[in-house]
């Protein structure tokens, strides 16, 4: 039996450092990419649960044009744990799968924040590809709970 239960743990020691650790980047951003300084504008984003069970960002709809900085000023006004993600629709789905199966997975990427209760957190971020995106909490159900909307960059 303890053959069995080593032989178990060592075939799933390669999906340890996924299931329990940080997710990071090192893939391109269709939206556009991390900001370092410079000029920007200050948007508040706030993510909640509603009395009638929904999880919500407000506001619902993001838009900005391609070629600005922004600073996203993201607070955590609910009572459980919520997260930010910037992505394509696409990507988005597929991430949200892949925390499906592993639902430790803690992000480390420039365009997500995960946050506790009270907490806010910031995106440094410049958009730089005109097109339709969307923000989105990938938390196991929260999605379905109507926790993601459209980011949208128009042309400058």
């Amino acid at each position: 039996m303890k053959s069995l239960m080593l032989a178990t743990a060592v075939a799933l020691l390669p999906t340890l450092p996924l299931a329990g650790g940080t997710h990071k980047g090192g893939h391109n951003y269709a939206a556009g990419a991390p900001a370092t300084g410079g000029e920007m504008k200050t948007v508040e984003v706030s993510m909640r649960e509603t009395e009638d069970g929904a999880m919500v960002f407000e506001p619902k709809e993001l838009s900005f044009a391609a070629g600005e900085t922004v600073r996203l000023v993201i607070t955590n006004k609910g009572e459980l744990e919520h997260e930010f993600v910037m992505d394509t629709v696409e990507a988005n789905a597929e991430h949200k799968e892949l925390m499906a199966r592993f639902p430790e997975m803690e992000h480390d990427d420039p365009n997500a924040v995960r946050l506790q209760p009270g907490e806010t957190g910031e995106i440094l971020w410049t958009f730089t590809n005109a097109g339709e995106f969307e923000f989105a909490c990938l938390m196991l159900g929260h999605y379905e709970s109507g926790m993601h909307g459209p980011l949208n960059v128009t042309k400058s």
